[in-house]
């Protein structure tokens, strides 16, 4: 599996960080991980395959997670020729279905018959999902939103978690145990802690509880990044850190 991290920001807005947003590529599946403002351009400029994205599924439903959805839809739509005909596969949280129909009330009809065919499936808690060529999803809650899950790619013996945005929560680390790559959110210095979201310091606690082979983390506030964030974190967790930037690559190979 591949895994590019396209937006690793957050509505603080930076010249270098778009919102939030991550491909997980692997033999014909295009799976991206949340869609938020700037993802769509992202993927031009990476020279990814946007034309060729088989699934896109939500963390939950602010705006820096799912603005750029409508753009890629128009994108497909009307940005290319022939336009896209395959179908698209979108997964979430249950209230997407919900989501999507509010989306095409404000966009219009064209989102809710783009011209190509678009499945939504709600994930629960606990269910997967087979993605095709040998991956699958899972999800579990977590602390952000009412409807905010994480997400488990699995494919070939190895596992990507995504935290989405989340709070410290001590069964997610769990659930998480062991991951290849934990995509973490990294979000707020401690001073401006908040139940909602991670600091360093917290990131550190959940990834010595999860014990994952490499953490990576993403969703910067600007404030974060004046900090010592690898300090804050080996502190507690002994493991291999990586701060992602728009356009970090994590290649998993499978055993």
């Amino acid at each position: 599996m591949r895994l590019t991290t396209l937006g690793t920001g957050t509505v603080s807005l930076s010249p270098s960080r778009v919102c939030a947003g991550h491909l997980v590529q692997r033999g014909a599946v295009r799976l991206l991980l949340d869609c938020g403002s700037g993802v769509a351009h992202r993927l031009v400029q990476q020279n990814l395959d946007w034309a060729g994205i088989t699934h896109v599924a939500f963390s939950h439903f602010h705006t820096d997670h799912i603005s750029d959805f409508a753009t890629l839809v128009q994108a497909w739509r009307y940005g290319q020729l022939p336009p896209r005909s395959a179908e698209l596969v979108v997964i979430g949280p249950v209230g997407t279905v919900d989501l999507l129909r509010r989306m095409a009330d404000l966009h219009g009809d064209w989102l809710r018959q783009p011209g190509f065919p678009i499945a939504v499936i709600e994930l629960a808690p606990g269910a997967t999902h087979d993605l095709g060529d040998g991956m699958t999803i899972g999800c579990t809650k977590v602390p952000h939103t009412d409807e905010s899950v994480a997400y488990s790619i699995n494919a070939g013996g190895r596992r990507i978690v995504y935290t989405g945005d989340m709070g410290y929560d001590p069964m997610f680390a769990e659930w998480a145990r062991g991951a290849d790559v934990l995509l973490c959110e990294c979000s707020l210095p401690e001073e401006l802690a908040i139940d909602s979201h991670l600091t360093p310091a917290r990131c550190g606690a959940l990834a010595a509880a999860a014990l994952p082979k490499h953490l990576v983390l993403t969703h910067f506030y600007t404030p974060v990044e004046r900090t010592d964030i690898r300090g804050a974190i080996s502190a507690h967790y002994p493991g291999p850190i990586s701060l992602a930037e728009d356009g970090s690559t994590f290649e998993i190979e499978e055993g």
